[in-house]
């Protein structure tokens, strides 16, 4: 089970640096568009993201093992 979480750890880290390499110019964009943003869009934002990586998750372990 040790192994699985560090595993997903180091899944979690390279898929969160891959936009950083690819293209810095519009990450930097979006934290901008972030900073500027309204508490409300940005919790609306994240509860979205919440819930699609939920159902990404029970997509995986259902269909995929």
């Amino acid at each position: 089970m040790q192994g699985y979480f560090i595993t997903v750890i180091g899944l979690i880290c390279f898929f969160e640096g891959l936009p950083y390499l690819a293209t810095p110019e519009q990450v930097k964009k979006w934290l901008q568009w972030l900073l500027d943003a309204k508490i409300f869009h940005m919790r609306l934002l994240g509860g979205a993201l919440m819930l699609a990586g939920l159902l990404l998750v029970y997509l995986g372990r259902r269909h995929g093992g």
